[in-house]
């Protein structure tokens, strides 16, 4: 594979996201919607290429999961295609002005809504994610350089030609867009050390992504992407509709940062949950890892394939599965649950099955998450689901966003001051 020039790429992408950000939001606009038409169309040539990314990916050992998160269909192609038409439709963050006021001197001060430049993003797997971003750079002004995982080489090439081919067709610059394609692992370090180019890193991966970022990362950085998402089922829950909760969370999409890793069940309806949602997941292939009054509620149930339930060890709280595999433990008290999930939980997405308000405000007030749920799945910890259209990332940490990164979170903004010919005395 030829060379690759990381700097002729940073400079290209300085160049190209000046130009971006004085664009029209139409102009932008037009772009996205072309995006989506293209997908709606795509033809033999992304599908030959996904294939061909699997068959390598699962020679190569690459875990189920990764190849599940990896794989395109019909469907998945036609959701990016709807995310881009969301993003489209989402206000342009760009030029917003607030926070504005008079100062006792005259003076008129605001905040105004820019671009934060050029975003770097590396990400693994899940070849909608190249989409995501270049939809969400476009939206915002802002170029993007963008490194896949080696299992979906070929497919995100693809993916990004095409978004790259509908800048250009509507006079947009294709290098706002732009794609690493070399699997070459010396290259992540090299991009990472580009802080006089890109203004931002977002790492999309497991801990040893994130580490390789913490160690050699000279710019900011959005960690998202490790979830171990918890849910407590309380002892006021109602135990038949919290069933089919558990169930969406851990088994509708189950290779991803948002499903569910960690039932929490209070003891006083242990005995009578567990064998109702063991059965249930059981029944489509869900292993259940549980602590020694789990395993004695399940003990015999009627419905619940034993050969899928086993003694829970260390090693199952505080684990992101990304597969058909939950743990469970009975707890005895919301603050044992509570603190159960401080010790554990990565602050993606956990939540409280209750119909108990005073409870579940503890619970939200208590847990600090990036988001947190009362009586619903951690499914919907997602930026399309919280109407942001799409995101780069679902991030865990603080600064400076948290939960699903959409298109407002990467703008920043610049005071601009308006006078009179004032001078400072």
């Amino acid at each position: 594979m030829a060379d690759v020039d990381l700097r002729d790429i940073g400079r290209r992408a300085l160049e190209a996201g000046r130009r971006l950000a004085l664009l029209s939001s139409e102009a932008r606009g037009a772009a996205l919607g072309e995006i989506a038409r293209r997908l709606d169309a795509v033809g033999e040539d992304l599908w030959e290429a996904n294939r061909a990314d699997i068959a390598d990916a699962r020679a190569a050992g690459v875990s189920a999961p990764l190849v599940d998160r990896a794989t395109l269909n019909a469907k998945k192609v036609a959701g990016m295609a709807q995310g881009v038409r969301e993003v489209a439709a989402l206000p342009d963050p760009l030029g917003e002005t607030f926070d504005g006021r008079t100062l006792p001197n005259g003076l008129r001060i605001a905040k105004v809504r820019v671009p934060l430049g050029v975003l770097g993003v590396i990400f693994e797997s899940r070849p909608n994610v190249a989409i995501d971003i270049g939809a969400l750079a476009i939206k915002t002004g802002n170029a993007v350089i963008m490194r896949g995982g080696k299992e979906s080489l070929r497919t995100n090439v693809a993916l990004v030609e095409l978004v790259r081919a509908a800048c250009e067709a509507h006079g947009l610059p294709a290098d706002a867009v732009q794609y690493i394609a070399s699997p070459d692992r010396t290259l992540v370090p090299a991009l990472l050390g580009m802080d006089d180019v890109i203004d931002l890193i977002i790492p999309r991966g497991g801990p040893g992504l994130q580490a390789l970022v913490k160690e050699h990362a000279k710019m900011p950085v959005i960690y998202g992407g490790i979830g171990v998402c918890h849910l407590f089922v309380d002892e006021t829950a109602d135990l038949e509709r919290a069933i089919p909760v558990i169930h969406n969370a851990k088994t509708q999409a189950p290779s991803v940062c948002n499903a569910l890793d960690t039932v929490l069940v209070h003891r006083t309806v242990a005995a009578e949950f567990l064998p109702k949602m063991a059965a249930a997941l059981t029944a489509c292939g869900v292993q259940i890892r549980g602590d020694a009054a789990s395993l004695a509620a399940l003990e015999g149930a009627a419905g619940v394939d034993a050969g899928l339930v086993s003694p829970a060890g260390p090693e199952d709280y505080g684990q992101e599965f990304l597969g058909l595999v939950l743990s469970t433990k009975v707890v005895d008290t919301l603050d044992e649950a509570i603190a159960h999930i401080a010790r554990y939980s990565t602050q993606h997405s956990d939540g409280i099955l209750t119909n108990d308000y005073a409870r579940a405000q503890r619970f939200v007030n208590e847990v600090n998450s990036s988001a947190v749920f009362v009586n619903a799945s951690t499914r919907f910890n997602d930026g399309g689901q919280f109407g942001l259209g799409a995101e780069v990332a679902i991030s865990t940490q603080k600064l400076h966003a948290r939960g699903p990164v959409g298109a407002q979170a990467l703008t920043t903004y610049k005071w601009v001051v308006q006078g009179d010919w004032h001078v400072r005395a």
